[in-house]
């Protein structure tokens, strides 16, 4: 009766390191497939400029070149990089495109960022940063 129970609770034991790693992997990383979406795109320095940078915890930031823009980013299995709870700050700027704060997912082809908006229609593109070592 001892040696069942010894071997129940190593199998739960199991059970739970199996499933913390599987929460970690998908924690660690928002990478996804080929995709390799991680660094900076637009330019930051040049001001109005529209820019995005997507860390590899899953988070980024950015600006429509006037609004600063905060979220999450992930990879889908179509390796389409897919932008969740953006916030964005809400100043009035003259002269200046927002479209970037339209975001809801983008593809990424090479040096090129395509940003699709809600409706799936591409709004904008960025390229990668030379700061930004491609994959």
């Amino acid at each position: 009766m001892a040696s069942k129970r010894k071997i129940i609770g190593a199998g739960i034991a199991v059970l739970a390191v199996l499933t913390l790693a599987g929460c970690l992997g998908e924690q660690g990383s928002a990478r996804g497939g080929s995709v390799d979406a991680a660094g900076t795109w637009g330019d930051p320095s040049e001001d109005g400029s529209p820019y995005l940078e997507l860390e590899d915890d899953g988070s980024f930031s950015g600006s429509d070149g006037c609004n600063n823009l905060t979220g999450s980013w992930s990879v889908d299995e179509a390796e389409q990089v897919l932008f969740e709870n953006v916030a964005s700050t809400l100043k009035a700027c003259e002269d200046v495109d927002d479209w970037l704060a339209h975001l809801s997912a983008a593809t990424v082809a090479g040096d090129t960022m395509t940003v699709l908006g809600q409706d799936g229609a591409e709004i904008g593109q960025l390229e990668r940063s030379s700061d930004t070592p491609s994959t």
